[in-house]
């Protein structure tokens, strides 16, 4: 026998019929709530000059930091395996080499 089952959400702010499940987080508690089109777009308007402000969170839990941008990976190594430098061939660029990298870029300007 075969069974149809019908999931019919409602508006958590007026009771009425909801179109979507919103959810957010605040002082590291998570919320959903059922909201139709309007109560959606209200609660989103709200939060926007918030949301603009704010840092993204990672699922680690730990906030993502704004670094300084670093030059192109590619640029650094080609000019560090230029000046024989020891590199790994592959994987992360020793710290060391962007800081050369940096020095020079910088006495050259």
């Amino acid at each position: 026998m075969a069974q149809r089952v019908v999931v019919t959400l409602f508006d958590d702010m007026d009771g009425g019929e909801a179109a979507e499940t919103v959810a957010f987080g605040l002082d590291g508690t998570s919320y959903e709530i059922d909201l139709n089109q309007t109560n959606a777009e209200k609660l989103r308007t709200v939060l926007a000059p918030y949301l603009e402000a704010a840092r993204k969170q990672s699922k680690s839990g730990k906030a993502f930091r704004h670094t300084a941008v670093t030059a192109d990976p590619s640029a650094v190594r080609a000019w560090a395996r230029s000046r024989q430098m020891d590199l790994p061939p592959r994987g992360r660029i020793p710290k060391r080499v962007y800081e050369a990298f940096e020095a020079f870029e910088a006495s050259a300007n």
